[in-house]
């Protein structure tokens, strides 16, 4: 029962990836590429929604066929593996008129299987209903052991093209690209995981060949496996959707940006009101705000930016083995947990209208500018901010040097 709602969740996964497709399908109907994978993903819909016990079971009812429903399931997983290899040729890329005249051709073939698989159902004979043991308790039957070995040669061509594949790109993608990598290791861990349901399945059948008796393998190692695969599979369609759209990315930058937020948002409340969210503001709203209050605090503290301390932490982050930009970022992180530091142990010491530092500039009228940050980008700065050891090392020496 478990692997039956396991199979339906990853189905409901395929149809969400699918319906985030949609609009991107309808705008770009002309894109090989774009239809190969909406093929894909419709097929893995009926596949794993096909594939469970309970709906062989309603298939075999309706249709008053008995294990009618193991052709469909083998048809349709068999175009699943032909609609995988269709998109490996796409991937790949080459030349245009080679990518069509292979995907015709694997299109002509997978669909002569998915028809022989019929046929040979319809000429053999299967009187007795299985539900989960079809495989092993047909295997020596003439014609259904043909579509079988039909149905389990495609699988394992249309897996192992997809796992190949997987683990090339993998390789050779940009590491920026986060999304596009795990949505491809769980593409990658699905296609080893549905090797694993094939070598399972093809040992349960070869054993019944010999007459050995297997069929734990087939009817209890098989399934928890194909249901994971297809749970990884539909994943790791939609993790790069998902990744590549404007709300991810804002809500990525959200999440990034917490370290200077948590720093810096009781410093900006002093000086600034700030309108409340609600549960349900958008990420894009929340994105906007969580900036707004820490460029509220960054102003807050700009009498208490010392650049002497930013002078040390770029030195070490340099002597560190960092480029320039990458040593300035750490720098202006350091200056910025420093002025923190100073600016939240002088307040307790002697409350909210406690001067600058002296190590700092002058904030009299008639002295100096406060000092600026370099203009870094917020996203590299709450990095630094939180994970550098130098932006660490400053703010300890910072807390040494406050009154206590």
């Amino acid at each position: 029962m478990r692997e039956d709602l396991v199979l339906y969740l990853a189905g409901s996964v395929m149809v969400l990836a699918l319906l985030i497709k949609a609009p991107a399908l309808r705008r770009n109907w002309d894109q090989p590429l774009m239809r190969a994978v909406c093929a894909l993903l419709v097929v893995g819909c009926l596949l794993t929604f096909l594939a469970a016990p309970p709906s062989l079971a309603a298939v075999n009812e309706v249709t008053g066929v008995v294990n009618c429903a193991a052709p469909l399931v083998y048809g349709v997983l068999t175009a699943f593996s032909g609609a995988s290899v269709v998109l490996i040729l796409h991937w790949a890329g080459g030349p245009a008129d080679g990518v069509r005249r292979a995907t015709r051709v694997t299109v002509w073939a997978f669909g002569a299987v998915t028809a022989l698989i019929v046929a040979l159902f319809v000429i053999g004979e299967a009187p007795v209903e299985r539900l989960r043991d079809l495989d092993t308790y047909y295997a020596n039957t003439p014609w259904l052991r043909e579509m079988i070995v039909c149905y389990l040669l495609a699988h394992t061509v249309g897996s192992t093209a997809l796992s190949v594949l997987c683990l090339k790109w993998t390789l050779r993608v940009d590491p920026a690209l986060r999304s596009l990598r795990w949505g491809l290791a769980l593409l990658m861990l699905g296609g080893l995981m549905d090797l694993g349901y094939l070598v399972a399945k093809w040992a349960a059948v070869g054993a019944r060949w010999s007459g050995r008796d297997w069929d734990f393998l087939s009817t209890h190692v098989a399934p928890p496996m194909a249901s994971a695969a297809a749970l990884l599979v539909g994943s790791g369609f939609i993790v790069p959707m998902l990744g590549g759209s404007a709300p991810w990315r804002d809500f990525s930058q959200y999440r990034r940006l917490r370290p200077l937020w948590r720093a810096l948002r009781g410093f900006a409340a002093r000086s600034v009101t700030t309108v409340p969210l609600t549960w349900w503001s958008p990420v894009g709203i929340r994105l906007i705000h969580r900036e707004s209050i820490i460029d509220d605090g960054l102003l807050a503290l700009a009498h208490w930016f010392d650049p002497a301390v930013r002078s040390a932490a770029y030195e070490a982050a340099r002597g560190q083995g960092l480029d320039g930009p990458a040593a300035a970022v750490v720098a202006d992180a350091a200056m910025l947990a420093a002025a923190c530091q100073h600016r939240t142990a002088a307040e307790r010491v002697y409350g909210d209208g406690a001067a600058p530092a002296a190590s700092g500039p002058d904030p009299g009228p008639d002295g100096p500018a406060p000092y600026r940050l370099g203009g870094q980008p917020l996203g590299p700065l709450a990095r630094e901010f939180r994970r550098s050891p130098v932006v660490a090392a400053a703010r300890r020496a910072a807390a040494a040097a406050t009154p206590t």
